[in-house]
């Protein structure tokens, strides 16, 4: 069984390994693969229109079954690999160990952004952005320069304890845990992350930064979170509903699995924390 552990508690082989496995799928063309599909749905998921991946109610199950595709795919390179999360709310500084050398690297310079040092910064060679919203060919970040702060324990705290999944109009407007969580109200967390982190993190082409899987891991943590604490409070809408995923209705691009299909993370891999 996959256990997906805090980054903060890796050891150098697990840095080691990741960051070889996505290296790997670098190489190979996978992974620029799984950028296309995101910044795809980014730009075709609207409030008004049809949305699946954001602004939306299955905003989770899309995100939990894409990050699934590329916890696969790394363990095609190396088996013993699985996705850690990065807990935001207590790692919140630029000099916390992700942003190390021996992982991540750090932030990026202040004329333009580009990430110098780690194994993604583009005087190593082996992270051509590819797939991309301008004609930079190198990972950008600016840590903090975005958004000040990442968010707290206590805000996250806050959402979890939402006791409604969703409700209309089912988009950036709504009210309840699944629109708080992803951050078009209240104390926004994870659109603020996204922010935070900067450069391609906070455009359509986001997974170009390898720290994209790691938040998201989080994000996914808690979504189980909330599962836990409101175990009456099931995925919304159920059936009928215009222009989004309903429980029982497949997702895109996939086509072959609905939310209903997703809300138990266990068959696939568990958390440290379990």
């Amino acid at each position: 069984m996959t256990v997906r552990k805090n980054q903060a508690s890796l050891t150098a082989d697990e840095k080691r390994r990741f960051v070889a496995a996505v290296l790997e799928l670098k190489r190979n063309g996978r992974y620029d693969a799984f950028v296309t599909t995101h910044n795809a749905f980014i730009v075709g998921d609207t409030d008004n229109g049809e949305r699946t991946g954001h602004r939306s109610p299955s905003f989770l199950p899309w995100h939990r079954r894409f990050l699934l595709e590329f916890e696969r795919a790394l363990q095609s390179v190396d088996a013993s690999v699985a996705l850690p999360y990065w807990d935001w709310s207590v790692d919140r500084s630029p000099r916390s160990s992700l942003w190390a050398p021996d992982f991540l690297g750090g932030t990026g310079r202040a004329r333009d952004g580009r990430v110098s040092d780690g194994p993604f910064a583009a005087a190593g060679g082996n992270w051509p952005i590819a797939v991309r919203v301008d004609g930079r060919t190198f990972l950008r970040r600016a840590l903090g320069a975005g958004v000040r702060e990442l968010p707290t324990r206590a805000e996250v705290d806050s959402v979890l304890a939402m006791p409604m999944y969703d409700m209309a109009p089912w988009n950036s407007g709504s009210d309840g845990f699944r629109n708080h969580l992803e951050g078009w109200r209240g104390v926004n967390l994870h659109n603020r992350v996204h922010v935070w982190v900067g450069g391609q993190m906070a455009t359509g082409v986001s997974p170009n930064d390898p720290v994209f899987w790691l938040h998201h891991a989080y994000i996914d943590k808690l979504w189980a979170e909330w599962q836990r604490r409101h175990p009456e409070a099931g995925y919304l809408p159920a059936a009928g509903t215009p222009d989004v995923v309903d429980l029982h209705e497949t997702m895109k691009p996939w086509n072959d699995t609905a939310p209903a299909d997703l809300l138990d993370h266990t068959p696939h891999y568990t958390f440290d924390t379990a």
